[in-house]
């Protein structure tokens, strides 16, 4: 081929090229915005979500305001949660009759802080009130059962075989299901522990 033949069969390629490219430059600009395709960030999950019968009744949590006392307790708001379907070993709690740790008690309240640390969504579904003033509760982290990762993690027992479903049937057969898959955590039953090392019982219960 002649050196002017290749000549006029580049600047024809070249010429079709930065066609195509303007062609799809004006394509785009003039595409309406509502017909563009967006990336949007995935929002976390609540309760409306994955258990929408409990979202009348859920109560959204902030964690800066929580204040957490052991693996099952925290207080929120001035309102005190007691975690329904878990037992987690104790803490020192004089006021309680308690003047030492059960062995895993910080552990266990290590983990439940890990928790809520990574949660973006925190709630509660309460029951009722137990003798002690507490509010037993369901509590979710982006609409997952806190519960049932204590016990994935080894840091709780349940007490659904004791205290029943408390309204909650399908949660307490995931804690019983978890507890199940899960194995004996490697601390004593809570409530054992608490009847053989309250010295000083002052009126209020640390179940």
């Amino acid at each position: 081929m002649k050196p002017g033949i290749v000549s006029k069969s580049l600047a024809v390629v070249f010429i079709v090229a930065c066609t195509v490219v303007v062609n799809s430059c004006s394509s785009d600009a003039n595409t309406p915005p509502e017909t563009r395709q967006t990336v949007e960030t995935p929002k976390a999950a609540g309760v409306a979500q994955t258990y929408p019968h409990y979202v009348d009744r859920a109560v959204l949590v902030e964690r800066r305001g929580m204040q957490i006392d052991d693996g099952d307790t925290f207080v929120y708001d001035g309102v005190t949660v007691r975690i329904l379907g878990i037992d987690t070993p104790e803490i020192m709690h004089p006021e309680h009759g308690f003047y030492e740790d059960q062995p895993y008690g910080h552990e266990a309240t290590d983990k439940a802080t890990e928790i809520f640390d990574s949660a973006s969504v925190i709630e509660y579904v309460a029951d009722s009130l137990d003798p002690y003033g507490r509010t037993l509760a369901q509590v979710f982290v982006d609409g997952e059962s806190f519960a049932v990762k204590m016990i994935e993690a080894g840091m709780a027992y349940e007490s659904v075989s004791f205290y029943g479903d408390n309204g909650f049937p399908d949660i307490a057969a995931l804690i019983l299901a978890a507890a199940e898959k899960a194995g004996t955590p490697p601390f004593q039953e809570p409530h054992i522990w608490r009847r053989e090392h309250r010295r000083e019982p002052s009126g209020q219960s640390a179940n």
